[in-house]
């Protein structure tokens, strides 16, 4: 078993950390880039992007898919496995366990004979707020 290298920690990891613990909602690179430049950080695009790439893989942040592809990352309130429900309007974000969502993927993955299996499941939706606006 090999282990993590240990990352020091940067001016811009604690600017992008801090960034993402006082946001609600999952933001793209480019966003927190301008707001960190908005807020008069020197930071550059292509650090933020490793630096997030690096914090996904470390586990600090998670990272979803946006309706256009492009990586969205959010420092999550609940810590271990789980999953999002994510407004594909305004982006609000809910945390969720899902116990049958689990239970399905072992089923699965024993069925067709594999193991250490992992997933990532996010739903897509329109929060109450988003549905009511678009009820006519």
């Amino acid at each position: 078993m090999t282990e993590q290298p240990q990352r020091r920690t940067t001016r811009q990891r604690t600017a992008i950390r801090e960034f993402l613990s006082g946001a609600g909602d999952f933001r793209t690179a480019q966003q927190i880039h301008e707001q960190l430049r908005a807020g008069g950080d020197p930071i550059g695009l292509a650090t933020v992007y490793r630096t997030l790439q690096t914090m996904a893989e470390a586990g600090d942040v998670d990272m979803v898919r946006t309706a256009d592809g492009e990586s969205a990352y959010r420092r999550c309130t609940t810590s271990g496995h789980h999953h999002h429900l994510v407004c594909r309007s305004c982006g609000r974000t809910e945390e969720i366990m899902a116990k049958v969502v689990e239970a399905w993927a072992a089923t699965i993955a024993a069925e067709h004979g594999f193991t250490n299996v992992t997933h990532d499941v996010e739903l897509y939706g329109l929060c109450a707020s988003c549905g009511a606006r678009t009820v006519t």
